[in-house]
């Protein structure tokens, strides 16, 4: 009731999910650094302070646990931000407490751009720049993707690749779906 929607909720059923991933963790490592930090200078504070001092060690040890709270939405927005690729279009999930679902026509898509950081190299990450006609679309930077070379391929197969190849995938994918289901009920 509360938790956010699936994804997979607002596609299609004509609609065939070529990729869904979370960002990569490391959109949170400014997070954590400022996390750490505030709650050692905390425990320093609380440490240096005078015995006598014990409305200040309140309010400073509620100022920790409200950085404590407050790395923990961040943590849970993480979390339930996804992004999914369809061969339809391209959609970005957000929000703990308002849903937010953007999305991208794979026909709009007139340029793509890989890049990637030496911190991306070494961690597993990049960025993908989706270019449209003419216009800056929601998703036209997707920062801190996991796996960017494969997205990157599966995005160019969408958009640039043979259409009547993908539609046969699709179509076999489908009557292998229903194959199995059926063989459930029956067996």
């Amino acid at each position: 009731m509360f938790a956010p929607r699936d994804p997979d909720e607002y596609l299609l059923e004509t609609e065939r999910r070529i990729i869904r991933v979370r960002r990569h963790w490391a959109t949170l490592l400014w997070d954590i650094f400022e996390t750490i930090a505030l709650l050692a200078g905390a425990v320093m504070i609380s440490y240096l302070l005078p015995a006598g001092q014990w409305l200040i060690q309140n309010i400073l040890w509620y100022a920790a646990l409200f950085v404590l709270l407050r790395f923990a939405y961040f943590v849970i927005e993480w979390w339930v931000e996804r992004i999914v690729v369809t061969d339809k279009r391209f959609m970005l999930t957000n929000g703990v407490f308002t849903t937010k679902v953007a999305m991208m026509p794979i026909g709009k898509v007139t340029d793509l751009t890989y890049e990637r950081s030496l911190s991306g190299r070494m961690w597993g990450y990049g960025t993908i720049v989706v270019e449209s006609a003419g216009q800056i679309q929601a998703l036209n930077r997707i920062e801190y993707l996991p796996c960017p070379e494969d997205v990157y391929d599966a995005i160019s197969e969408l958009v640039f690749g043979d259409k009547k190849a993908q539609a046969e995938r699709f179509s076999m994918m489908q009557a292998k779906k229903k194959a199995a289901l059926s063989k459930r009920a029956t067996g």
